[in-house]
């Protein structure tokens, strides 16, 4: 059978599952169960407010990858000689106009969860929940897409990260906390990572392209400090929420050892990795990682 004819018949379930590029998924969850967990630890949680938090910011991370399918596509950087997983509209499994029309579907859904949230967080949320939507198309579109001129991992750390995981616990206990913060950096650093070994598997052909990420601009030798930086920052962050008094010194040792083990192997292996299947195994691994490190830092927040 011909790779023309298996594509036709490919489930169109399994195309669209592949176009929310469910190994990034985690960004979207690990700064809502943290948040939650630090509005658990203050009194404040609501289940309804988390949900519609984790609603929002899953709709926000799927639309994100549609409209990076799709502007990646309009911009020459996804094509057919791409290496990674295949593209929905570079591979020809689903048209640019359909693709489009998802991106503002799901991006448009996020817009009416954000809006059940001024209920709790009042209507300052609009501005929040404009500029992450706004965002989440800046990035690869736009006049000046984030992106194509190595802004792509400030906005990953802010808006899912601090925002992310300030706005989960505002919603719930009415305030912004250092703890929050200090919790967002983390978990944006983390986040950033996931995006950081996917640009730099595709170093290469983003450079073709003219889409300057961090990679492409400052090299390989520099993501992989970065790289490690993150997870040094995922390692210091519950030594600093200790010294603020939020859990014991005992809990924060344990969760700052897994999280440097966790950052030292992850390191060697970017270091290590050579081809385009080392690279994605090494997506899936760091999203895991932060799978593990936001469910054992939020058991610990909520636990004391």
């Amino acid at each position: 059978m011909r790779a023309s004819d298996e594509q036709c018949q490919e489930r169109p379930w399994r195309i669209w599952l592949a176009a929310m590029r469910p190994r990034t998924l985690p960004a979207a969850v690990a700064p809502v169960v943290v948040g939650s967990a630090l509005a658990w630890r203050a009194g404040a949680f609501s289940e309804a407010a988390s949900m519609l938090c984790l609603a929002f910011s899953l709709l926000v991370q799927i639309g994100a990858n549609f409209a990076n399918d799709y502007y990646d596509f309009v911009h020459g950087a996804d094509t057919r000689e791409r290496v990674g997983p295949v593209r929905a509209v570079a591979s020809g499994r689903v048209r640019p106009a359909t693709m489009r029309r998802a991106m503002w579907l799901v991006l448009g859904l996020a817009f009416v969860m954000g809006l059940a949230l001024i209920a709790w967080g009042g209507w300052w949320l609009v501005a929040v929940g404009v500029a992450c939507i706004a965002g989440a198309i800046a990035y690869t579109g736009g006049p000046y897409p984030l992106g194509y001129h190595g802004l792509g991992d400030i906005f990953v750390f802010v808006f899912f990260g601090l925002v992310a995981v300030g706005v989960t616990f505002y919603v719930q206990a009415g305030r912004i906390t250092l703890a929050a913060l200090l919790a967002g950096a983390a978990i944006g650093a983390l986040a950033t990572n996931i995006l950081l070994v996917n640009n730099y598997r595709d170093a290469a052909s983003d450079a073709r392209a003219g889409k300057r990420t961090v990679v492409v601009r400052f090299g390989r030798r520099y993501a992989r400090g970065q790289f490690a930086a993150a997870h040094a920052i995922a390692a210091a962050t519950p030594i600093l929420l200790t010294v603020i008094g939020l859990f014991r010194i005992e809990a924060a040792l344990i969760v700052a050892a897994v999280a440097a083990v966790g950052g030292f192997i992850l390191g060697r292996r970017l270091r290590n990795a050579s081809t385009a299947a080392e690279c994605i195994g090494l997506l899936g691994q760091s999203s895991g990682y932060l799978t593990v490190y936001a469910l054992l830092l939020s058991a610990v927040i909520a636990a004391g």
